[in-house]
């Protein structure tokens, strides 16, 4: 791949690294917060503070997106390590609720300004190159879960050691994406696209604007629509375990659910073990099904993602209630849990992808287009935090699990009408390879 593309996901890495070292080292903040003079924090207060960075990230990608496609990705997403950077500042400096509130919106801009554009540029690069958008949105889509992945790990350590310091170090996290953004990613490469998408005739003329009552129609085209049900419902289901588990797993436990095993039994360093080894299996998925682009349709690799997820929650909802297993019996749950995030790691880069080729038609809004990537996520994500925090105030993890298999069972749903359309979001532009079975094609006979 060209140099600016391995830049913006080396970028993409660090920037969501702090954004999974903040998350995870504000789980443990706000566990503790009384031990720091603040005031106790319930599941549900806390599934609030985790969704407002959601809140930020939905309402303004799509404002970022548009203005990444009038000033320039490039220039667009060195804006979210700024907000970051300061955003971790400030949550070091408070114990008030309302403060941190604030501080999660301002992480929540980060991401809304950086993803949208990030996208968009990978987007056109990769215009007519269905291998390397398949690889660059693998890739992408592994850097943004090794990073989140990476954060959570390193925050056992960091809050061990530092405790609520830890939120400065993670300001210089966000000063090296800057660098990363500024210096390793050529602004010429985005001109070329651009220049190919004009000789193409596919881009809007210079001297007309973009009204917002033409991005709410591009919006409402059934190719997009179509994927937002599948794609929201899953990040749902993973932000019931990015958001509420890591709280609850730490949390004084609740004398309720006494016989729950997962329930406040676990450390910071407990818990970064396990992400690790997760992370591990999760990342040799993204590989495997990133290749397998032009051999699968997208929408059997999100099937399988979703079959993955219903292994993970079988498996966890049967190590919440192993009081009193030998431990050789705990073996086989857990080994279907690594299973299942073989499987699920396909899901998010195949409609990545899908997204991408949507964006096709769109070359002059790929912007505005590629940031409903972090709309679909926002959304799943401010659902899992909420509802996740009534579940677990009601059966603890239990209602977590139970929970997780409800939002798996509605991605599952529209999947079929998603499958019905798919052949619409082909790239329109460029000629597949000589010898190559475009990806619905070749899933006759192999998905």
């Amino acid at each position: 791949m060209r140099r600016s593309l391995w830049a913006v996901i080396l970028g993409t890495f660090t920037l969501r690294f702090s954004t999974g070292l903040t998350g995870a080292l504000l789980g443990y903040y706000l566990a503790k917060l009384p031990q720091h003079g603040g005031e106790e924090v319930s599941p549900i207060t806390n599934g609030i503070l985790l969704a407002a960075f959601f809140v930020a990230e939905l309402v303004l990608s799509t404002p970022f997106g548009l203005l990444s496609d009038r000033l320039g990705h490039h220039r667009v997403m060195q804006f979210g390590p700024v907000f970051g950077g300061v955003a971790v500042v400030l949550t070091w400096a408070t114990t008030n609720l309302f403060v941190i509130g604030g501080t999660r919106l301002l992480e929540g801009a980060s991401t809304a300004a950086s993803v949208p554009s990030i996208l968009g540029f990978i987007a056109a690069v990769s215009a007519g190159d269905e291998l390397l958008r398949g690889r660059a949105a693998a890739r992408f889509e592994g850097a943004t879960l090794a990073g989140l992945g990476v954060g959570l790990v390193a925050a056992g350590p960091l809050y061990t050691l530092f405790g609520r310091e830890a939120f400065l170090l993670n300001c210089i996290v966000y000063a090296v994406s800057f660098c990363i953004y500024r210096f390793g990613v050529d602004p010429a490469d985005e001109l070329v696209a651009k220049k190919q998408d004009a000789a193409d005739g596919a881009v809007t003329p210079p001297e007309r604007t973009r009204s917002w009552g033409d991005y709410v129609a591009l919006l409402r085209s059934s190719s997009v629509l179509v994927l937002a049900p599948t794609w929201i419902a899953i990040n749902a289901a993973i932000g019931l375990w990015t958001t509420q588990s890591i709280f609850n797993l730490v949390k004084q436990p609740d004398p309720r659910f006494a016989d729950q095993l997962l329930m406040g039994r676990f450390t910071p360093m407990h818990i970064s073990v396990g992400i690790a080894v997760a992370l591990v299996v999760f990342f040799i998925g993204l590989v495997y099904w990133g290749e397998r682009f032009r051999r699968y349709r997208r929408t059997t690799i999100i099937f399988y993602g979703i079959l993955g997820g219903g292994g993970i929650v079988a498996a966890a909802l049967a190590l919440n209630h192993s009081e009193g297993w030998p431990e050789i019996a705990r073996v086989f749950p857990v080994l279907l849990v690594f299973l299942g995030l073989f499987l699920l790691a396909g899901a998010t880069p195949a409609a990545l992808g899908l997204l991408a080729d949507t964006s096709e038609a769109h070359p002059a809004d790929r912007g505005a287009i590629m940031g409903l990537y972090s709309v679909f996520l926002a959304l799943g994500q401010i659902t899992g935090s909420l509802i996740g925090g009534v579940a677990a105030s009601l059966r603890g993890m239990d209602g977590i699990i139970v929970l997780t298999l409800v939002m798996l069972g509605i991605a599952l749903a529209p999947l079929s009408r998603l499958r019905a359309v798919e052949h619409l979001l082909e790239p329109l532009v460029g000629a597949p390879e000589p010898g190559h079975r475009r990806g619905h094609e070749a899933d006759k006979t192999a998905g």
